[in-house]
């Protein structure tokens, strides 16, 4: 296996989670565990980063908190559920892969506040749910995920920083989570296959700051300032976005697709929905967590190549675009020779997309 990179959770037996499959819990709960002398050092980092790189800014993003996957619906419900429940839950669909890191804290149920009002500063979730689905029994299952707030600032100064080792062992020492400590900000990622088959990489530009030179692919971070509209960066909080957990389900989903757009530079009425295949784990950057999708395109391999030579908003991250097939996807491993030119986020995407298989009929 790979040191650089983990499973946490796939969605094998359903072929991968449409948008209305996915619920999200939102909770200052779930936010990263603040300490004085750590926050000291995150201000530490942050001003020694500006001052180098003066066109930095800061910004809001989910914090992932925990994952957990459910046969039926979660009960709204103040109390946990029993043993035997539990039991019986995970006989009825075993293989719906929560894997060794399923979930970053002990599985809980939480209780929800189903009577809060929408705040004012909330988009609305997108549509009805796509009308395809999947005709299977693992279509009744449920993913939830379990979301605080963080900002790309405690990012460098937690998950990216050289302390972030010993912010684990701390936080598995004092809470019992070596991710406590940490941003955990969630991530999203597209395996995006053309229409005669081919999965599209990205060569990244030399002047990024992470895997520069690396194959990656298409992918970014959802936004919570979608979620909280005219509202500034600062002012964004859990509180706002009681009530909105549909719009930040929405705000996820839709979030890779404006990725693919800005970074390949293809048109948003080229692609299917996103079909989530689960969340890999980043370990160059202590266990970052990124939702991985994948995502059909209408155009041909050359369409997209022209696309993308064109140049998009985000052209200046990457020099290259390179495809795949579908089959040298499924044979990519650790003796592979290509396997070294990825990503750590890409080499998530690809464990996914060979668990998961969201192509097969």
């Amino acid at each position: 296996m790979d040191s650089e990179v983990s499973v946490m959770l796939h969605c094998a037996p359903a072929q991968g989670f449409e948008e209305h499959q996915v619920q999200a819990e939102i909770s200052s709960r779930f936010n990263r565990r603040s300490l004085p002398e750590i926050e000291k050092h995150i201000e530490a980092v942050w001003k020694e980063r500006v001052t180098r790189e003066p066109w930095l800014f800061n910004g809001a993003k989910f914090r992932l908190h925990s994952a957990e996957l459910f046969t039926t619906p979660p009960q709204i419900c103040t109390d946990p559920p029993s043993p035997s429940e539990t039991a019986q839950a995970d006989k009825q669909f075993p293989s719906c892969g929560e894997g060794e890191h399923a979930s970053q804290t002990e599985r809980q149920t939480s209780s929800v506040n189903t009577n809060s009002e929408k705040s004012s500063c909330c988009r609305e979730a997108a549509g009805e749910p796509p009308k395809d689905v999947r005709p299977s029994e693992a279509d009744k299952a449920i993913l939830r995920l379990q979301l605080g707030l963080t900002c790309y600032k405690d990012f460098l100064g937690t998950n990216w920083s050289e302390e972030a080792v010993n912010l684990q062992q701390r936080g598995r020492l004092e809470v019992g989570d070596p991710q406590a400590l940490l941003a955990q900000p969630l991530g999203v990622g597209a395996v995006l296959v053309t229409s005669d088959g081919q999965v599209v990489m990205l060569r990244r530009s030399q002047r990024v700051a992470e895997a520069a030179g690396l194959l990656d692919i298409p992918g970014g971070h959802p936004e919570p300032k979608a979620v909280c509209q005219g509202v500034s960066e600062e002012d964004i909080s859990v509180d706002l976005m009681q009530g909105c957990q549909r719009a930040v389900v929405a705000e996820i989903f839709s979030s890779v697709c404006a990725e693919v757009r800005d970074e390949v530079n293809i048109p948003l009425d080229s692609l299917s929905a996103p079909v989530l295949m689960g969340i890999a784990l980043n370990h160059t950057s202590a266990g970052r967590p990124s939702a991985e999708f994948y995502i059909r395109c209408s155009l041909t391999t050359e369409d997209v190549k022209d696309f993308y030579q064109r140049g998009g908003p985000e052209a200046h991250e990457s020099t290259d675009i390179v495809f795949l097939s579908k089959a040298e996807m499924l044979q990519l491993d650790v003796k592979a020779p290509l396997w070294s030119e990825l990503c750590p986020s890409a080499k998530g995407a690809v464990l996914l997309y060979q668990l998961v298989r969201p192509d097969q009929s």
